[in-house]
């Protein structure tokens, strides 16, 4: 059984000194077990998706349109899992989270919940958050897009 995870609240603040450079992200399974992902496999070892035109808006203001590519959280866990499952955190390396339904990630017709690396054909860089989480349904102020993506608890 996995431990509770707390996530820490989310806020707009930009964070002044991002966490350090590490892209492995560690997808944990309901049994318990550990699976390390570094960046290298997210882009060679699973299907690629883009989303072409995403926009959101914060108190900043309206941002985009951005072309977002990387893997879908669906893909990924999906293809690393035999065992049932309901619900996922995602935990940036700095303690940020989003906690997604199952339910969330199956988008037939819809853009799909992206472990983003690339943005308008350009690698993420550590200040935008190197593997960063797009949940493109969302419309509350981007507060459930994570950067730094550094752990997926899968529930």
């Amino acid at each position: 059984m996995n431990p509770v995870h707390s996530l820490n609240p989310h806020s707009h603040d930009n964070n002044p000194t991002p966490p350090d450079d590490d892209t492995t992200i560690h997808l944990h399974d309901p049994a318990g077990n550990q699976i390390s992902i570094p960046l290298d496999r997210l882009h060679t070892g699973y299907a690629q998706s883009v989303i072409p035109a995403y926009t959101y808006t914060t108190d900043h203001g309206r941002h985009g349109p951005y072309r977002l590519e990387g893997v879908r959280l669906l893909d990924l866990i999906n293809q690393n899992l035999n065992l049932p499952w309901n619900q996922v955190e995602v935990i940036s390396a700095d303690g940020f989270g989003n906690h997604l339904l199952r339910s969330e990630l199956a988008s037939d017709g819809e853009e799909p919940v992206l472990l983003c690396t690339r943005s308008n054909g350009e690698p993420l860089t550590r200040q935008h958050g190197l593997v960063r989480l797009v949940v493109p349904s969302e419309t509350d102020n981007a507060l459930r897009q994570i950067k730094w993506v550094r752990k997926i608890v899968v529930k």
